[in-house]
């Protein structure tokens, strides 16, 4: 070992020359830079080596990929702190590309027989009808296509790729679960900042760049943190509140009950700021969903015992309504006295005559956003959808929308029936969360485009791939080492 470390230390000298003349030219470069383009030169001095270490990172270990794609869907939002039209898109797209490119590399480590699970030929037929899509005569610009597809199937197709075939550990799981109570946790906090100290010189800019006219409503500031709207920040507290109540549920450890209640109320406050009425339906659904998979008489009476008495509060008193944001929610409640959700109806009535001879749609990239920027004279980008299903009813047609649907039952359904095989307690309330979740999502996502926005899209496509192929982590209890488990408890 001497003979080792002296030799090692004879090449460190030896190579002193070189390092020496790579200083003096890194110095050199990063002077011209900054002096050629000020701030920007000197950022991509320190950006460029935290990316080769991301690049190298992933192409030895794809699950760290995997990692940062998901870190980019949360930070993404930020994007509009970025001054000018930055493709942080495309950026998110590169690292997808390049993890699966990187799984192919170490395909010895991969478990590709894994692809004949049913969620990945479902993911294959709706990515095929998307590709058909491009063909479509109505189709007014294929560069809208190549941008709604990215959001619409490939993202989560070649999510569900990954998530297959590499080796997940239940220690894996576990992270990722942390990982995203860390991010919400942080996002929440940022709204906090928002709404008590006040908006970045950059949020204000976007608000007065037209965003005020929904979210400042009636001089409340709707909170959207560092996500890319109010709407998308309140699914993901009420996703965030939904999971926390589904931990107090599951734990009988009074140290993790002094956790999970602070993040319940940090999470739940968060969601109520941000004034988006439908991610209320995320709870509901979410909890119904729970109790169902449970199917435990005990869970039912909590649950019916909890929801309940809150349910008849909000839909049959005025009480709280002094607060703005108990007002708001107890909207979501009455929707026909709602003047937003009338003109929603209305609207969904004058695209019922336009859709009536378009079965496959006006095509991908004719509605929304991308429909106002690249066809933004075209009949289908002047009705706004105000809905992801109503969004894909225009883009993909009757025929689109009922697939899509049927894919999302159909996963919900695997999903059920795998988690009822189950033998693993941790195991299965950290699947019974996510599904729950996932069915919150798409229930709300009758009012809001939340199923097709980061970073709903990337954690609805991680774990619909973890909670239909729940079986490759369940362990038997009693032929388990208790001491080698996770737990709740």
């Amino acid at each position: 070992m001497a003979e080792q470390l002296a030799h090692l230390a004879d090449q460190l000298r030896d190579s002193r020359w070189f390092y020496g003349v790579l200083s003096v030219f890194v110095a050199l470069l990063t002077g011209w830079l900054i002096g050629t383009f000020g701030v920007l030169g000197g950022a991509v001095m320190v950006v460029l080596p935290l990316a080769l270490a991301v690049v190298v990172g992933i192409l030895l270990q794809p699950k760290f990929g995997l990692l940062i794609y998901v870190t980019l869907s949360f930070l993404i939002g930020f994007m509009r702190f970025v001054p000018g039209d930055a493709p942080l898109g495309l950026s998110l797209d590169a690292v997808l590309m390049f993890t699966l490119v990187a799984t192919f590399m170490n395909g010895k480590q991969m478990n590709w027989k894994r692809l004949r699970s049913p969620i990945f030929y479902l993911m294959a037929i709706w990515l095929f009808y998307s590709i058909l899509e491009y063909f479509n005569p109505e189709v007014p610009n294929p560069v809208a296509w190549f941008y709604k597809v990215r959001s619409i199937s490939f993202s989560w197709f070649l999510l569900v790729i990954l998530t297959l075939v590499m080796p997940i550990s239940r220690q894996d799981i576990l992270w990722f679960l942390r990982m995203w109570l860390f991010w919400s946790l942080l996002a929440a906090f940022w709204a906090f900042k928002q709404h008590y100290i006040g908006l970045a010189d950059a949020e204000a800019q976007w608000l007065a760049a037209g965003a005020a006219k929904t979210h400042l409503l009636w001089g409340q500031l709707r909170c959207f943190s560092f996500y890319s709207d109010a709407a998308q920040f309140g699914a993901e507290m009420a996703g965030a509140t939904l999971i926390t109540v589904i931990l107090l549920f599951a734990t009988h450890s009074t140290g993790h009950r002094l956790l999970y209640i602070p993040l319940f109320l940090i999470f739940f406050w968060a969601y109520a700021l941000s004034g988006t009425r439908s991610a209320l339906f995320v709870m509901i659904g979410g909890i119904l969903a729970y109790i169902a998979l449970r199917r435990s008489i005990k869970t039912i009476l909590w649950g019916v015992g909890i929801m309940g008495p809150l349910m008849l509060i909000l839909m049959f008193t005025h009480i709280g309504d002094s607060n703005y944001q108990i007002w708001r929610m107890r909207t979501a409640l009455h929707p026909k006295e709602d003047a937003s959700f009338m003109v929603r109806i209305e609207n969904q009535q004058r695209l019922k005559s336009y859709m009536k001879d378009l079965p496959f749609g006006a095509g991908l990239g004719t509605s929304g956003s991308w429909g106002a920027r690249f066809a933004p004279n075209h009949p289908a980008a002047l009705i706004p959808p105000d809905s992801w299903y109503v969004e894909l009813w225009i883009e993909t047609g009757m025929v689109g929308m009922v697939l899509y649907l049927l894919i999302l039952v159909t996963i919900i359904g695997i999903g059920t029936y795998q988690i009822w095989q189950l033998k693993d307690p941790w195991l299965q309330t950290t699947m019974i969360l996510f599904l729950a979740e996932f069915f919150g999502i798409c229930v709300m996502s009758y009012s809001n485009a939340t199923l097709g926005q980061f970073p709903t899209s990337t954690l609805l496509g991680i774990t619909s791939v973890l909670f239909t192929t729940c079986y490759r982590w369940d362990l038997d209890p009693a032929r388990t080492d208790a001491r080698v488990q996770p737990t709740y408890d």
